[in-house]
């Protein structure tokens, strides 16, 4: 197929051919940031969380009274909920839980030279020391969430207390980050002139509010027994009996607590999916109507074509390699567009670099579209006979 008759048509029709290239250029330039914002957000949406989300289940008790005795009323809800047919274990927790939201977070450093320097500096940015969250409970909390150590003793009964906590556990990225390139257990950290021994590793968990990879697993175990009005309980049962729980205890599923948290996430990828969906319809539609205008307008010049040897083969060829020309064009245009759109949405909403390998992936989907847009009007172009096309001249 020759170039030089197609670019000869598209310049008697240039208005009509730039409009169908910018429509393309901005599809190409939103499906594009689009894509990684999705995949991020489906990725975002299926982090495991660390804990054993299938056996969990959370019940919340709101105190009233005044100077009640907060450990006695613990241990009276405890023995209750232990009762309830089916519960394993039950622990009762502070607020800290991967997905409830909220900042338990404290400044830890490796050593006291550490944190001399963050004191110093009055910072702890660029400094060995870090910020985890903190999840506490009462004794036992670990296995009801289903924790694992990896190395290292848990809390004995005598560690835990209301007060300040001489020991902690560390999950292996805070352990890392703290003590790169060698063992965290039995080390000494630091929190201001507090002494904390670190007792044993667990496998990552998720903090309660997910930041950055890097970040997102900086988590430290603490005995330190919840003291407030308000109380948190965690029940471990297996999954066929949370529901027959839940009825008893007035409460949720953890399930329940990570959908309720993601529920944003899911509701911006149907979102973005239903506005590529949209711009790649319109798209089609404005190919599609084109090439019928243009197949109902050259009907004379098919006719010609046919008469003088030109196959069916050769029309619906012709009409795809034109659209494949136009698109083409647009797609070169749209991927410079989605470069400087990726720049703004940097500059304003401090979303990542566009990954190179989505500029392809956007590429071919828009040359599938417009091949199939085409293929139509190109198949209506070839069935004209030529007799028919001649005498409508």
């Amino acid at each position: 197929m020759q170039l030089r008759p197609i670019l000869s048509s598209l310049r008697h029709h240039k208005l009509t051919a730039f409009l169908l290239i910018l429509q393309t250029a901005f599809t190409c330039a939103i499906v594009i940031n689009a894509l990684p914002m999705i995949a991020y957000r489906i990725e975002r949406t299926s982090t495991p969380s660390g804990v054993d989300e299938d056996c969990l289940s959370l019940a919340y008790v709101s105190g009233i009274q005044k100077n009640v005795n907060q450990q006695a009323q613990h241990a009276t809800d405890l023995d209750a909920l232990r009762r309830i047919p089916g519960v394993e274990s039950v622990a009762v927790i502070g607020s800290g839980m991967p997905f409830k939201g909220g900042e338990n977070s404290y400044g830890i450093c490796p050593s006291a030279s550490a944190m001399q320097e963050a004191m110093s500096a009055q910072s702890f940015d660029k400094t060995d020391c870090q910020h985890p969250d903190v999840y506490n409970g009462s004794p036992g909390f670990l296995q009801v969430m289903g924790l694992h150590l990896v190395q290292g003793s848990d809390f004995a009964e005598g560690d835990y207390s209301t007060g300040d906590v001489p020991t902690a556990i560390l999950t292996r990225s805070l352990a890392a980050k703290l003590y790169p390139g060698e063992s965290a257990l039995g080390k000494t950290m630091f929190q201001g002139k507090t002494q904390i021994r670190v007792i044993g590793i667990i496998d990552d968990v998720l903090r309660p509010m997910l930041r950055d990879a890097g970040q997102d697993h900086l988590v430290m175990l603490w005995p330190q027994l919840p003291d407030d009005t308000g109380s948190t309980y965690l029940l471990r049962s297996a999954p066929g009996d949370r529901e027959r729980i839940l009825n008893e205890a007035y409460q949720r599923t953890f399930a329940a607590v990570r959908h309720k948290y993601f529920q944003r996430d899911v509701t911006m990828i149907s979102l973005l999916i239903a506005s590529g969906l949209g711009l790649l319809f319109v798209t089609a539609l404005g190919i599609t109507g084109l090439a019928n205008f243009w197949v109902q307008q050259r009907r004379r010049t098919i006719g010609i074509r046919r008469a003088i040897g030109a196959t069916r083969g050769n029309i619906l060829r012709y009409f795809q390699a034109e659209n494949f020309l136009i698109v083409s064009f647009g797609i070169v245009l749209g991927i410079l567009l989605a470069f400087a759109l990726n720049l703004t949405l940097m500059n304003f909403y401090e979303l990542p670099r566009l990954p190179l390998y989505y500029l392809p992936m956007g590429a071919v989907m828009l040359w599938l579209l417009g091949q199939l847009a085409v293929l139509g009007p190109a198949l209506r172009a070839a069935a004209v006979p030529p007799v028919v096309a001649t005498r409508s001249v």
